[in-house]
């Protein structure tokens, strides 16, 4: 049985100015980092109210690893949806999907970050509700 995810992982080339965007991204520095012979591998950070893990992967260490923005996207919960998006923006993400309002409480958006990987950003009442349960 699925018990949930653990960490959800995004690739770059440059694993160091990786690291620096998303540390600006999420105000947080990685809690652990991993190098291969002297060059940065691997980074993981701690995110959000359930402690979820991002880790990024250096691609040179991770083939077969995505080339181009597709697949699943993993949406993180925020409290404003456009501002999260406008900010991403700000600091050199693309537009992958603007923000969209899906029902009643319920907004999403989706940007390309400036290494590849598609991030999700959500509003969702039914996350705060299971949170403050």
């Amino acid at each position: 049985m699925l018990r949930g995810f653990t960490t959800i992982t995004y690739f770059a080339d440059d694993l160091t100015a990786a690291r620096e965007w998303y540390a600006e991204v999420l105000g947080i520095q990685p809690y652990f980092a991993r190098d291969v012979d002297g060059v940065p591998a691997y980074v993981e950070f701690r995110i959000g109210d359930y402690q979820h893990e991002l880790g990024i992967v250096n691609r040179r260490f991770a083939e077969p690893a995505p080339r181009e923005p597709g697949g699943a996207i993993a949406y993180w919960a925020v409290d404003d949806v456009h501002a999260a998006f406008e900010r991403l923006l700000a600091l050199g993400a693309t537009v992958y999907r603007e923000p969209i309002e899906r029902g009643p409480g319920f907004v999403t958006a989706s940007v390309v970050d400036p290494f590849g990987n598609v991030l999700g950003v959500m509003f969702n009442q039914h996350y705060l509700d299971v949170l403050g349960a």
